[in-house]
């Protein structure tokens, strides 16, 4: 093997949750759109979102045996000192065959060990926080990072090497992107000449915003707002039969660009991916953080944007009571909507990809 192609080595660690994984598969992207020859490395878990996509999409991929703590009680807590033991050894034999120049570590506990695998062994170190409040895997790690890229300014208290915080963004990924009103309409089945109401919950869906949704719906819909509705998996059976032309469902949308083209205002979980394209396309939205997240973390976010009126957040419990009133009153005001939707792409970072990718190359060729 030439020494040009042993230094061109990335690792990158990250995953559980689509919201630590894509970030990282935007940065892989642009590594090699920028530097073809570069050999990345994804690590991660079999069992998780990124044991199933990374392949897909060509890149190389080892797992470790880590999971996460669970806040409730369960027998597989009893497990965790044992498995965070195996899961390092096993990060240190990875970064031993791989010897990566740079690891990229983006969040979940699965970048834990991995990353500080790679630090023992010398690379340098780059972590990216989605999220408002950084989760406690970027707070361990932090010591290790030659950079930590954030994507809330709100972050920065809570971290300590303020030297080394860069307000980047959240990459996302490259695809994304609008296409013209009317023609994603049609796709949909949709009027042109109504209001879009767009409802998402995850590809497994949010219990909370679909009961809210199945009881306000046909009120919704009298009052002239259609409804693009994606259940999620686990609740698409449940409620089906609210199905009209003027509400259509879904179990998972594959085209979230024509999605998000065809909505005036959008009702969604508060994940980072998700804020992300929201701020990316400007999109007008109601944040309905889910309350069974690490460290309440999506309440930040959406908490974060808030306050500088880039969206409007409703906790779960007031949901019921204020989401018909809030939906109406926002999605019929043209001033409301244009207010969001310039609030939002304000605080958008489009090229958070590209500019990680380029501080990577550089450590890297420096090295």
């Amino acid at each position: 093997m030439s020494s040009v192609k042993t230094r061109c080595r990335i690792l990158i660690a990250g995953g559980g949750t689509g919201g630590h994984l894509f970030p990282a598969i935007a940065v892989a992207e642009k590594i090699k759109e920028m530097k073809p020859e570069t050999e990345i490395l994804f690590v991660g878990t079999k069992s998780k979102i990124e044991g199933k996509v990374v392949p897909e999409l060509g890149y190389k991929f080892k797992s470790i045996w880590i999971k996460g703590f669970s806040r409730k009680f369960n027998l597989e807590n009893i497990l965790f000192p044992v498995k965070l033991f195996v899961s390092l050894i096993q990060s240190i034999i990875i970064n031993m065959k791989f010897m990566p120049r740079v690891a990229i570590g983006t969040g979940g506990y699965v970048s834990g060990p991995a990353i500080w695998g790679s630090s023992v062994l010398g690379a340098k170190i780059i972590l990216l926080e989605q999220n408002s409040y950084p989760g406690i895997t970027t707070r361990l790690l932090e010591r290790y990072a030659n950079e930590v890229h954030i994507s809330f300014k709100d972050s920065e208290k809570y971290l300590r090497r303020k030297d080394r915080l860069h307000l980047t963004g959240n990459p996302v990924r490259k695809n994304l992107g609008t296409e013209e009103k009317e023609k994603a309409l049609k796709q949909f089945g949709l009027s042109t000449r109504k209001k879009t109401l767009l409802v998402i919950g995850g590809s497994l869906g949010a219990a909370s915003i679909n009961k809210a949704m199945a009881v306000n719906v046909r009120r919704l819909a009298e009052n002239g707002i259609q409804i693009l509705w994606q259940t999620g998996k686990n609740y698409f059976t449940e409620y089906e039969n609210l199905n009209s032309p003027d509400v259509k469902m879904f179990e998972f949308i594959d085209d979230m660009n024509a999605a998000y083209s065809a909505c005036n205002l959008l009702v969604a979980r508060a994940g980072a991916t998700t804020i992300a394209e929201i701020l990316a396309l400007g999109i007008p939205s109601i944040l309905v953080p889910s309350p069974n997240v690490a460290e309440n973390h999506q309440y930040h976010n959406a908490k974060s944007l808030e306050e500088k009126n880039a969206a409007i957040l409703i906790t779960d419990e007031k949901l019921d009571n204020e989401l018909y009133e809030k939906v109406f009153e926002i999605i019929n005001s043209e001033n409301k909507l244009n207010e969001l939707k310039h609030n939002a792409a304000s605080l958008a970072k489009p090229d958070a990809a590209e500019i990680i990718a380029l501080r990577a190359i550089k450590y890297m060729e420096a090295s």
